[in-house]
C-alpha cells in the first residue's frame, strides 16, 4: 500500500533499524524492489530522482505505474513513493502527480533561503498528507548534475531545518553519491552525534549508501539514521548480471534476445542486492 514515509521512519527510530530507499529507473527496477519488500515483509521507499522521472516520461507516469503495480502485485507492505533531491518546482510537480513523499534539497542555497523554501513546502506537503525530507550540508559526488564536495553539515543549521516540522533530515556527514574513492575518509560520526543531539528523535537520512562498510552502516543506525539510500549498487549489480548474460551468448540462444529474458538476470541481481541491504539495515519483518 502507498503511504507517506513518516510512520515507517518513526517506527525505525524506535526499533533501531533503517528503512531502505531504493531508487527506481524503470519497470524492472520497481518490480524487483516491490517483490523483495513483500517477500521479506519489509517497509520500503521507492526513490525517484528528477532525471529518472523525466526518463520515465514524467512524474504522473511514475506515480500511476507504482500505484498500479502495488495493486496488481497485491503488495501489502508499506511503500512510499519519494522524490529524491527535489528542486522547489520538482516538489510541487510530485505533490500534484500523486507522490506520497518528497525531498526538497535546499542545501545549495544560503541557510535562510533553505529555511524559507522548506517551511513553505512543509505546510503544503502536510496539508496533503505527504511526508517531507530536507537537506543540510552537501552530499559528495554528482546527482542529476548537482555536484557536492561532501561537506559536513552544521548541527545548528540542522536544528533550524528540523524545527520547521519536516519528517526526516538528510545531513552531510562525509557521505557521497556513486562509488567511494580509495582515499575516502569515512563517515564523520562526531558530526552525526552532534546532529542527533540537536535534533532529538528526528529520523536522519544517510544518502550514498552504496559501498559504505557494514560496520559504519550499523553505527550510523545506532546514532539515529533511519533511512538509507541505495541506487548505484543496484545499477552495478544489474549491469554486471546483464553483461554476463550477453557475454555468455545467452541472448543468441533460442529467444534469449526477448527483453523479458534479456533483462531477467539483471532484475534478479537487483532483488539480491535489495535483500542484502534490507537484512543489513534490519528492516526485514518490520512491515
Amino acid at each position: 500500500m502507498l503511504v507517506s514515509a513518516t510512520e515507517m521512519l518513526q517506527k525505525a527510530v524506535e526499533g533501531h533499524y533503517a528503512v531502505g530507499q531504493f531508487n527506481i529507473n524503470n519497470l524492472e527496477w520497481t518490480k524487483s524492489i516491490l517483490q523483495t519488500a513483500q517477500e521479506l515483509n519489509s517497509p520500503v521507499i521507492l526513490g525517484v530522482s528528477e532525471g529518472a522521472g523525466k526518463y520515465m516520461t514524467g512524474f504522473k507516469t511514475v506515480a500511476a505505474m507504482v500505484s498500479a503495480m502495488i495493486d496488481e502485485m497485491k503488495i501489502t507492505v508499506p511503500v512510499a513513493l519519494h522524490l529524491d533531491h527535489g528542486t522547489y518546482d520538482g516538489c510541487y510537480k510530485c505533490i500534484k502527480a500523486g507522490f506520497s513523499s518528497i525531498m526538497f534539497d535546499g542545501s545549495h542555497y544560503p541557510i535562510d533561503e533553505n529555511v524559507e523554501k522548506t517551511k513553505e513546502l512543509v505546510k503544503v506537503a502536510h496539508a496533503m498528507g505527504i511526508s517531507i525530507e530536507a537537506e543540510v550540508g552537501a552530499i559528495g559526488g554528482e546527482e542529476d548534475g548537482v555536484v557536492g564536495m561532501g561537506e559536513c553539515a552544521d548541527p545548528n543549521e540542522c536544528k533550524m531545518i528540523a524545527d520547521l516540522g519536516i519528517d526526516f533530515l538528510a545531513a552531510g556527514i562525509g557521505n557521497i553519491h556513486g562509488k567511494y574513492p580509495a582515499n575516502w575518509q569515512g563517515l564523520s560520526f562526531e558530526t552525526l552525534a552532534a546532529i542527533k543531539e540537536k535534533t532529538g528523535d528526528m529520523p536522519l537520512v544517510l544518502h550514498g549508501g552504496t559501498g559504505i562498510p557494514a560496520d559504519m552502516i550499523k553505527k550510523a543506525i545506532d546514532l539515529g539514521v533511519a533511512k538509507i539510500n541505495v541506487n548505484t549498487e543496484c545499477q552495478l549489480s544489474f549491469a554486471d548480471a546483464t553483461r554476463k548474460y550477453v557475454e555468455a551468448g545467452k541472448d543468441l540462444q533460442g529467444k534469449g534476445y526477448d527483453p523479458r529474458k534479456l533483462l531477467a538476470p539483471g532484475a534478479e541481481a537487483i532483488k539480491a542486492t535489495v535483500k542484502e541491504k534490507m537484512e543489513l539495515f534490519g528492516s526485514v519483518g518490520k512491515a
